[in-house]
C-alpha cells in the first residue's frame, strides 16, 4: 500500500464548485491510498490515527465521520482503533468506467473543533474481464476480384479493463487467404483489420469461416472469440466513400428523444445494386449507445435522453455498405453540452438543538452542498434570512457551518425556523431550500417581577384567624424551574412588629393570611416586604412593599367619664330653684375608643322625674333646664340619659343623674350620702337639717347682715381684683365643703364654683372640672390639677 500526504494552502471563498471529487481548497490535508479492485470486504485500508498523527481514541471523542459522494457507504471507519476498513467489494469499472486513474474522494470530518481531511482511494485495475465482441458472428461479403493486400475492417472486441488488461492483440484461425493485423486508435484502443493474402475464387470456395480471437495483456491473459463468415461475391470494384472521414457535433444534454444529431453522406461510383449505399452504426464506445441511424438517409438521431453528468462525449463509427459488399466508414465525435438541469443538493451533517440562549458563536449545524452540473451551472451560493441572529461560514471545500451571531434571548424568541437557500449560477438559476428548526433553551436571566411595586390591603378588625386578606403576584419570563416562583416574608426592621405572629404567606401562590384577630385600637397600620424567588441557578429574586390598613369596627361602646357610673353612690347635682330656662345643670362627658363615625356620640334623655323640665343637647351632652321651676316641682329628680355612637350597629351606654333642687347655695343643707341608700331615712334627715338650718339662719341673721356690710366695704377693692367673685373670710362648715367623695360632687369629679356678685338668680357657674388622672388617662385625655380649688367651693 502506498500513502501520500499533501498539504494545500488555505483559501476561503463563498462560491464553491460543488463537484465532490475535486481537490480541496480550504486548508485540508489530502491522504491518498491505493488498492486493487475486487478486494474482499473488511480489508484494512489504513490506520487514520497514525497517518493523521492523532492521539489514540481522538477519532472517537471528536465524532469522526467518513463521507463519500452520493452518501454511499463504501468504507467503514472504526473510531476506536482508527482502522479504515473496506465495507464492500469495489468494482473499478462500475465506479470509474474508462477513467484513469480511478480515484474515489472521501471526506473525514472531525468535530470539537470542526476539521476536515481529504482522503483519496485509488483503485487499480485487475484483469477481471474477458474481451467480448459485439456479435457472435461477423459477415463479410468480398468480391472475388479483390486484390491481395486489400484490408477489411473488423469490429473490435470490448474489454472493460484498462491499460495492459485491455485488448492487446488479435489473431485469426489458420487459413490460406487472410491474416489479421492489430492497429491502435488515437485513444489507445486496439482494433483488428483483415488483410487478404491470396486472391479469392468464388467458384473454388464461395464461403470461408474464420475464428477471430482477441487477447488482453493481463496475467494470466484472457481472450474472446467471434466467427467471421466471408461470402465471396461477384466483382464490385468500388467501395463507398464518405464525404468526411471525421464528423464533429455538439448536442445539448436536454435534447429530446428522436432529435436530429447529424446527417452523414457516402458515395459509391458503382452502378446498380453495387452503387446503393446502406448506412449502419459500425462501432461505438459501448454496447449500448443513445443513437440510431437511418440506413437510407444517413440521419443520426437520439434514441434516448442524454445526460452530461453520466457521459459527456461519444465516438461513433458509421459504416456505408454498397450492394456488392464494399464498405467505407467514418467517425462521428459527439460532444454533449451541459445545461443547468440539476438543482443544488444540501446535506445536513450535524445539527445541534436546542442551544442555550447565552451561547456565543455556537456551531448550530454543519452541512455540505453539491451540484453535479459543470461550470457556472455547478457553482453555488448559500444564504439564510437576513433577520436572523445566525451566520453562514464556508469552511472546507463545499462545507458550511451555521453559527450564532451573538447571544440569543429565549424570552423574545424561543424557536427559529432557518431556511438555508442554495442557488447555482446557471441559466436559469436553480434553487434548493432546506429548513431547520433550532430550539433555544432557557437560562435564568430574568428575575421575578411583581405586578405592583407596592400593595395596599384592607382588613376589618376582629377578623377570624387565618383569614385570607389578599394575594400578591409576580411573573417570571423564564421557563421551567427558572420561572417557578416561591414567595416569602422578608425580615422587618421594626423591632416592635412581630410580623411572624401577624401574617403568613403561601409560598406557592402568594396568598397572605392574618394569623390572629387584629385590633384597630392597638394597631391601625403596618408595613412589611415580601420576596419572590425563582428556582434557577443562580436564584434571582425581587421585593415588593405590602401595606396593611386595619379598618375600624364598632366594637367599643361609649364610655362615660362624667358622671362615673361605678361610684359607690349616685351623683347628685344641685339646681337652684330660681334657675332660669337654659340653666346648665351639668354636662355628661363620654368617649368612644373607636374612630370615625363609630366614635360620633349623641346624647338623649330617656326618662325624667318631671318630663319637660330638663333637656339634653344631643351633641355635647349638656343638661339644661327647659323652663322655670315651680313650687309644685319635686325637690329631687332622677334623669336617665342614653349615650349612643354612630356605628352600625350602634352601641350605647346609659347615665343616671340625680338633681337636687335648692333655694340657693347659701342654704346650709347638702344631703349626705346616706340619703341615696335609704329613701325613708333620707327624708327624715333632710327635714331635720332644714329645721336646724332655718333656726341658725334666723338667729344669726342680724349678725350676718352687719358682718356682710363690713366685709363688703373693706373688701370692695379686693373683690374687684378677683373678677367680681367675693370670697368671705369665714370658714364654711365642713359638711358644706368636703364630702370625701360621697356628696353632690365626689373626689372623682368636682367643680370650682362661685356666685357672682349681684346675681339675682344665684347663677351657678362651672369654672373648671377636676378629674382624677387615672380616670382621664383611661379615657385618653390629659389633665392638670388645680391645687387652689380642689375639693372646695367658694361663695360670695
Amino acid at each position: 500500500m502506498e500513502t501520500a500526504l499533501r498539504q494545500t494552502p488555505e483559501k476561503r471563498q463563498v462560491f464553491f464548485l460543488t463537484i465532490l471529487l475535486l481537490w480541496g481548497e480550504a486548508g485540508s490535508e489530502t491522504i491518498r491510498y491505493s488498492m486493487p479492485e475486487e478486494t474482499e470486504s473488511g480489508y484494512l485500508v489504513a490506520n487514520l490515527e497514525k497517518d493523521l498523527r492523532l492521539r489514540v481514541g481522538e477519532l472517537a471523542t471528536r465524532g469522526a465521520q467518513i463521507h463519500y459522494k452520493g452518501n454511499k457507504e463504501l468504507l467503514q471507519l472504526d473510531t476506536e482503533t482508527g482502522n479504515l476498513l473496506l465495507k464492500e467489494k469495489l468494482d473499478r469499472e462500475e465506479l470509474c468506467g474508462v477513467t484513469e486513474p480511478c480515484l474515489l474522494h472521501f471526506q473525514l470530518i472531525l468535530e470539537n473543533p470542526v476539521q476536515f481531511f481529504q482522503t483519496d482511494l485509488q483503485l487499480t485495475d485487475i484483469n477481471d474481464h474477458s474481451p467480448e465482441f459485439p456479435h457472435r458472428e461477423m459477415l463479410l461479403k468480398i468480391p472475388e476480384n479483390v486484390q491481395p493486400g486489400t484490408v477489411f475492417p473488423l469490429k473490435a472486441a470490448q474489454d472493460s479493463d484498462i491499460g495492459n488488461n485491455a485488448v492487446q492483440n488479435y489473431t485469426v484461425s489458420s487459413n490460406l487467404h487472410f491474416h489479421v493485423v492489430t492497429l491502435s486508435r488515437a485513444d489507445g484502443r486496439k482494433y483488428p483489420e483483415l488483410v487478404l493474402d491470396r486472391a479469392l475464387d468464388r467458384e473454388e470456395q464461395p464461403e470461408l469461416t474464420l475464428t477471430l480471437t482477441a487477447v488482453d495483456g493481463g496475467s494470466p491473459p484472457r481472450s474472446g472469440t467471434t466467427t467471421v463468415r466471408i461470402e465471396v461475391l461477384d466483382i464490385n470494384d468500388n467501395a463507398p466513400q464518405f464525404v468526411q472521414s471525421l464528423y464533429e457535433v455538439q448536442v445539448p444534454e436536454n435534447s429530446p428523444v428522436d432529435a436530429l444529431v447529424l446527417t452523414v453522406s457516402a458515395m459509391d461510383l458503382d452502378a446498380g445494386i453495387h452503387g446503393n449505399v446502406v448506412y449502419s452504426l459500425f462501432q461505438g464506445g459501448g454496447a449500448s449507445q443513445p443513437f440510431v441511424i437511418d440506413g437510407v438517409t444517413g440521419e443520426i438521431r437520439l434514441s434516448k435522453q442524454l445526460d452530461f453528468e453520466v457521459t459527456n462525449h461519444y465516438n461513433i463509427e458509421i459504416a456505408a455498405t454498397d450492394g456488392g459488399g464494399f464498405s467505407g466508414k467514418c467517425n462521428v465525435a459527439v460532444q454533449v453540452l451541459d445545461v443547468n438541469d440539476n438543482a443544488p443538493e444540501l446535506t445536513i451533517r450535524k445539527l445541534t438543538s436546542p442551544i442555550p440562549e447565552n451561547s456565543l458563536e455556537t456551531v448550530v449545524a454543519v452541512f455540505s452542498v453539491s451540484d453535479p452540473d459543470s461550470g457556472d451551472n455547478g457553482r453555488v451560493v448559500c444564504s439564510i434570512q437576513n433577520d436572523l441572529p445566525f451566520l453562514l461560514k464556508p469552511t472546507f471545500k463545499n462545507y458550511y457551518t451555521l453559527v450564532t451571531e451573538g447571544p440569543l434571548d429565549r424570552e423574545s424568541r424561543a424557536e427559529y425556523n432557518i431556511t438555508i437557500t442554495v442557488t447555482d449560477l446557471g441559466t436559469p438559476r436553480l434553487t434548493a431550500q432546506h429548513t431547520i428548526t433550532v430550539q433555544v433553551s432557557d437560562v435564568n436571566d430574568n428575575a421575578p417581577a411583581f405586578t405592583q411595586t407596592s400593595y395596599t390591603l384592607f382588613v376589618q378588625e376582629n377578623n377570624s384567624p387565618a383569614l385570607h386578606i389578599g394575594t400578591i403576584s409576580a411573573t417570571d419570563s423564564d421557563s421551567g424551574s427558572n420561572a417557578h416562583i416561591t414567595y416569602s416574608l422578608l425580615p422587618t426592621h421594626d423591632p416592635q412588629l412581630a410580623l411572624s405572629s401577624l401574617i403568613s404567606i403561601n409560598a406557592d401562590n402568594g396568598q397572605l393570611f392574618a394569623l390572629r384577630a387584629l385590633d384597630y385600637e392597638a394597631l391601625q397600620t403596618f408595613e412589611f416586604r415580601v420576596g419572590a424567588t425563582d428556582q434557577g441557578l443562580p436564584e434571582l429574586s425581587s421585593q415588593a412593599l405590602v401595606r396593611v390598613l386595619v379598618l375600624d369596627a364598632n366594637d367599643n361602646a361609649p364610655f362615660v367619664l362624667y358622671p362615673l357610673q361605678n361610684a359607690s353612690a349616685p351623683y347628685t347635682e344641685l339646681l337652684p330653684r330660681a334657675a332660669e330656662p337654659g340653666y346648665l345643670v351639668t354636662k355628661v362627658v363620654a368617649v368612644d375608643h373607636d374612630s370615625g363615625q363609630n366614635a360620633w356620640l349623641s346624647f338623649q334623655l330617656l326618662k325624667a322625674t318631671e318630663p319637660g323640665l330638663f333637656t339634653v343637647w344631643a351633641h355635647n351632652g349638656e343638661v339644661r333646664t327647659s323652663r322655670l321651676l315651680t313650687e309644685r316641682d319635686a325637690p329631687k329628680h332622677r334623669l336617665l340619659l342614653l349615650v349612643k355612637d354612630n356605628g352600625d350597629p350602634p352601641r350605647s351606654a346609659s347615665v343616671t343623674l340625680h338633681v337636687l333642687v335648692v333655694d340657693g347655695f347659701s342654704q346650709p343643707y347638702l344631703p349626705l350620702p346616706e340619703v341615696a341608700r335609704d329613701s325613708v331615712q333620707d327624708e327624715d334627715k333632710l327635714t331635720l337639717y332644714l329645721v336646724i338650718a332655718l333656726a341658725s339662719v334666723s338667729s344669726l341673721f342680724l349678725l350676718s347682715v352687719l358682718l356682710f356690710v363690713g366685709v363688703r366695704l373693706c373688701r370692695r377693692a379686693r373683690a374687684s381684683s378677683l373678677g367680681g367673685c367675693s370670697v368671705p373670710e369665714g370658714h364654711f362648715p365642713g359638711h358644706l365643703v368636703d364630702f370625701s367623695g360621697e356628696g353632690t360632687l365626689s373626689q372623682s369629679y368636682q367643680y370650682e364654683v362661685c356666685l357672682r356678685e349681684g346675681s339675682g338668680t344665684g347663677e351657678f357657674n362651672f369654672l373648671k372640672p377636676m378629674i382624677p388622672n387615672l380616670l382621664l388617662q383611661d379615657a385618653g385625655i390629659e389633665t392638670k390639677e388645680s391645687p387652689h380649688y380642689r375639693d372646695s367651693f367658694v361663695f360670695s
